[in-house]
């Protein structure tokens, strides 16, 4: 992963989020309204709404920005829903132009860290300060690389309580990690962690992340040369379930793209075409005694 620069993907995201908010409140499915803060304004974000609107991004990757603004809103209501059961924490990993920590209502009653690389952090930081001033006191901004830094350390620097509950979103991170970096932060998070603590993130199948010749494996491939970012971690299809609990986790929730079309993409929205097949959103909880 690039680390000299902000995150071309996160800026990217930030765009759809910002994008999607301009529609009427009857067809949008997620609003943001720090995005348009978050993305180089003027002429790129003009360029950018062309792109899309006049369906050459479309045709370029197929059902993507319906993936992105899908996914958004299906963890966005996961981690409602868990704040409405209580909770202590919020980790979010990988952050990137995440902003549910300033637009979720509730999460101000917890304590919510942000952790990503340092290049992509302090450019986020910059442009949300010039439209939230003074940044909110409940919110610890840690920068690190978890592919190199253990997210342990990182924590309990930045005050972290591994008794808490903690919901852990890992939300279009864990793909470009490494093996290794994917298993430890998995055994942080089930090793150091609340009862009834929590994991979501979205991931590829294996059979799409190694096809890089056709399909949506070459364009993901294609991405991550022009973007500087690689996919390089995927889970078999219908597999992450046993994965997840040789790790430590239970209640293991699979979700694939239709099932998240199907929910959202209805009405007027149901003609929106969706990526689907290549990847999914998984949710755990951690396992204790009893369990």
């Amino acid at each position: 992963m690039a680390h000299t620069r902000a995150s071309r993907s996160a800026e990217g995201v930030a765009a759809k989020r910002a994008i999607e908010t301009l529609k009427p409140e009857a067809v949008r499915i997620v609003s943001d309204p720090y995005a348009h803060a978050l993305v180089p304004g003027g002429i790129m974000f003009s360029m950018s709404m062309w792109i899309i609107k006049s369906g050459l991004y479309e045709r370029i990757a197929p059902g993507a920005a319906a993936f992105i603004v899908g996914r958004e809103r299906y963890i966005d209501d996961y981690l409602t829903a868990y704040l409405s059961a209580g909770l202590d924490q919020v980790v979010i990993l990988g952050a990137g132009f995440d902003t549910r920590a300033f637009r979720i209502p509730g999460i101000e009653h917890t304590r919510v860290f942000e952790i990503d690389q340092p290049a992509t952090q302090a450019v986020k930081l910059a442009r949300l300060s010039k439209v939230i001033d003074p940044l909110p006191a409940y919110i610890t901004f840690i920068p690190a690389d978890l592919n190199t830094q253990p997210l342990g350390e990182v924590l309990r620097n930045g005050g972290y309580d591994a008794q808490g509950k903690t919901l852990f979103i890992w939300q279009g991170v864990i793909y470009f990690l490494t093996p290794e970096g994917v298993d430890r932060t998995l055994a942080f998070i089930a090793e150091h962690s609340g009862p009834d603590s929590a994991v979501i993130f979205d991931y590829i199948y294996n059979e799409t992340l190694h096809d890089t010749t056709h399909g949506y494996g070459k364009a993901l491939a294609r991405a991550g040369k022009v973007s500087g970012e690689p996919y390089v971690f995927g889970s078999d299809r219908g597999q992450v379930g046993s994965f997840l609990a040789q790790r430590g986790f239970c209640d293991v929730v699979d979700v694939p793209l239709e099932d998240v079309k199907s929910n959202y993409f209805t009405g007027s929205n149901a003609a929106r075409v969706m990526v689907t097949g290549h990847l999914a959103i998984a949710s755990a909880s951690v396992c204790r005694a009893g369990n």
